[in-house]
């Protein structure tokens, strides 16, 4: 079968849904899209394997060429759920217009994968000398589950890896990480015409927030990165709800906060700094604070300026290494070799209704991927 051009390859990738999410009614399984993969990389002669993570989540390894080292080019196979009657355009199909490219995950970031494709296709392969690796993973729009697994299991270990994810073709060499958690206060309701019937929730978790007003200023005065715009660590009060009535002692509050901890920042460092910062509060009100976490941390991620790789890449780009506030894989694929994040389209498509991929990006982002190629795989 011969293979399909740019477009259609573009176009298969965005009209094949894969959309992970925490909330069980939007997530869905990739295995469509990975199989598409799977049948195109073929065709181009990769070696393919396709890696069951959980029960409807799949990793594609694929390789091209024998040998150590070499280059990986990863990303991720899920998107976002979108904003039903906010799109303009339909979110699983490929639209043309306004010198763009229209759908779900055109920037972010399932479209990277036809980019890879049509430079590797058109690359003389007869002097390869090392082996070109591509990953697609799972569920990094939630868990991570599929960067975390590959990283804790991976079958070979390359040089160098290019994340590509939307970063309008600027070389990303770090970013922060996000933890993110609820804290529950279990009080006793009661008439509040009494308060002595109840404990107050409300009351409790005013305590707990003067404690992670105190941890945000001590995570301030310790830490700082001068390569961020934001140089420390951030602590947001994002989500509070408690109480249902003016006249009843309220029972339960919870709390969403956020931290994006500096790369460096030991996870379980700052753990402990959270149990200590509430160590005062839960020794007063014993049994009654409850922490959840939202979701699984994510580490911070740095690959050194001064590196070799990220100074080739700054050449290739034509443009300075820079650090951004967003998360992705990079943490856990740096453990293999050092990272950076670099790909098509602007993050500020990302997660929004009608997202798009500008074509301004097309032929810069296959040169760049090309000479990428040749650096690392000849």
């Amino acid at each position: 079968m011969q293979l399909p051009g740019f477009k259609e390859i573009y176009s298969g990738l965005i009209s094949t849904s894969s959309i992970s999410s925490t909330d069980p009614s939007w997530d869905e399984g990739n295995l469509q899209v990975i199989e598409k993969l799977e049948s195109w990389l073929n065709d181009i002669g990769f070696d393919v394997q396709i890696n069951q993570v959980k029960p409807g989540k799949y990793n594609l390894i694929a390789k091209k060429g024998s040998g150590e080292g070499g280059l990986l080019l990863a990303g991720h196979s899920d998107t976002v759920p979108f904003d039903q009657g906010r799109w303009n355009y339909e979110p699983h199909a490929l639209t043309e217009d306004n010198n763009r490219f229209y759908g779900l995950g055109t920037a972010d970031m399932k479209g990277y994968f036809a980019f890879i494709i049509d430079a590797v296709k058109n690359i003389d392969w007869s002097k390869q000398t090392k082996p070109l690796y591509i990953l697609a993973t799972c569920d990094e729009e939630t868990t991570m589950i599929g960067a975390r697994d590959f990283a804790h299991n991976a079958p070979f270990k390359p040089d160098y890896c290019i994340i590509g994810e939307p970063t309008s073709l600027v070389p990303i060499r770090a970013h922060k990480g996000h933890v993110a958690n609820a804290i529950r206060i279990t009080g006793k309701s009661g008439h509040s015409s009494d308060p002595a019937l109840g404990v107050n929730a409300i009351e409790i978790m005013h305590e707990v927030l003067f404690a992670l007003k105190n941890l945000r200023d001590d995570l301030i005065k310790q830490y700082h990165h001068p390569g961020f715009a934001i140089p420390t660590p951030t602590l947001n009060l994002g989500h509070i709800h408690g109480g249902d009535s003016a006249n009843r002692i309220c029972g339960c509050c919870e709390l969403h906060y956020d931290i994006r901890p500096l790369p460096g920042i030991s996870l379980d460092g700052l753990d402990n700094m959270l149990k200590h910062c509430l160590q005062e509060v839960e020794q007063k009100w014993p049994g009654r604070i409850a922490i959840t976490p939202l979701h699984e941390p994510v580490p911070g991620f740095e690959c050194q300026h001064d590196h070799p790789f990220i100074s080739q890449m700054e050449t290739i780009c034509e443009l300075p290494s820079e650090t951004v506030n967003y998360c992705t894989e990079a943490p856990f694929l740096q453990q293999l070799c050092p990272t950076l994040v670099l790909g098509p389209g602007s993050i500020n498509q990302a997660h929004q209704p009608d997202e798009y991929l500008d074509f301004k990006f097309i032929q810069p982002t296959l040169d760049v991927l090309s000479k990428a190629i040749y650096k690392y795989c000849f």
